[in-house]
């Protein structure tokens, strides 16, 4: 189903692509010290393309979901599970294994234990001071605890014919959402502010826990709940596809300005949703037959869009091999960015190739 909605959608493509740019030129400025001059400007709010991820991921996932509620077909948790499985796993575990058996890959000193990356626990009470190599899991953490979740609320929800109550549970879980943030903020961020490492807290507390970032994945469920079962409202809203676009840039520049000291209490609880909100209105454009978006077929992002999680998983690691590799020439840090795009390409697209397709192969001859 997923590679179903993209092939349809070329808008997905370009937002995929744009999410992986995103983080790259983010995670690029941290490892780099902030070179090139040029670069702070631009990557400085590249984080936020982890959020315009988890409104895809809502939206696909649960597009695909909804879709075998309205073909009346049963729904599967093994099915979902299994498809899941053979998508995600094989290439976050190569990854893993070559985090810890090759320590050159590391961006950083010091990993968390073996066992948070297995059972996908990483993002909860991470340190990132002090076990901050690989820290870029934690939105996996996230995604793999909506996989494990969502399926099974649905399975129940439709079992019982409660939808209104699916309706319900979708916007507590958003609200809920604001509370949980404000706890976090006032009585597990603020009491440690004055610690030395004080800003660590936030990121433990606030930023990484599955609790306080569903509002991306929610906005998703919830807009593809609207393309699935409200057609004929979805065909009134998707005339102004261009208009969507327009009105989530302001959003989402909206959500900039709020976030630009991202430890403050407005950034903290209001921030994600304003965002999320934001991107959902960009994917509602993206998937709207009279945008640009969905008009426009580019090779370029199309590729990008399938290696982007190839990308993800790796990026931090081919930047620092890639500039450790090429400290001693004296390179101009433009021409070195260019390298480490070229390298981080080129190491996505082998793993792209050697492990995501081979299993997803594998995975239509199992499952379908």
């Amino acid at each position: 189903m997923e590679s179903a909605i993209l092939n349809r959608f070329h808008g997905l493509d370009h937002l995929r692509a744009l999410a992986i740019t995103l983080v790259f030129f983010f995670h690029y400025f941290i490892i780099s010290g902030g070179e090139p001059a040029w670069l702070p400007d631009v990557a400085r709010f590249g984080w936020t393309g982890v959020d315009l991820f988890f409104v895809l991921s809502g939206f696909l996932i649960a597009s695909g979901l909804f879709e075998e509620i309205v073909s009346k077909k049963e729904l599967s948790f093994k099915k979902f599970f299994l498809k899941r499985f053979f998508r995600i796993i094989p290439a976050y575990l190569v990854t893993v294994a070559i985090y810890f058996l090759f320590p050159v890959f590391r961006e950083k000193e010091s990993l968390p234990p073996l066992w948070k990356f297995l059972t996908f626990t990483q993002n909860l009470g991470l340190d990132l001071k002090n076990t901050g190599t690989f820290s870029h899991a934690w939105s996996l953490c996230v995604e793999e605890h909506f996989y494990l979740i969502f399926p099974v609320l649905l399975i129940i929800i439709h079992r019982f014919s409660k939808i209104k109550l699916g309706i319900w549970i979708l916007v507590l879980l958003f609200v809920f959402g604001f509370f949980i943030r404000n706890y976090a903020y006032q009585s597990l961020y603020l009491p440690n502010l004055n610690n030395p490492d004080g800003w660590m807290y936030w990121y433990k507390f606030v930023y990484y826990p599955t609790y306080s970032r569903l509002d991306g994945l929610l906005i998703g469920v919830g807009l593809a709940a609207l393309f699935r079962f409200k057609s004929v409202l979805w065909g009134k809203i998707q005339r102004f596809g261009n208009g969507l676009l327009l009105l989530s840039l302001l959003v989402i520049a909206s959500g900039f300005y709020l976030c630009d000291d991202q430890q403050t209490f407005w950034a903290s609880v209001f921030g994600f949703p304003l965002l999320a909100i934001g991107f959902g209105l960009m994917v509602a454009g993206a998937v709207s037959q009279g945008s640009v978006l969905y008009k426009t077929n580019s090779r370029v992002t199309s590729l990008i869009a399938s290696l982007s999680y190839s990308i993800y998983l790796t990026h931090k690691g081919v930047i620092h091999i890639t500039q450790s590799l090429l400290q001693d020439f004296q390179l101009n840090q433009n021409v070195v960015l260019i390298c480490c795009i070229i390298s981080s390409l080129l190491a996505a697209f082998l793993l792209h190739i050697a492990v995501e397709k081979p299993f997803i192969r594998l995975r239509k001859q199992m499952v379908g």
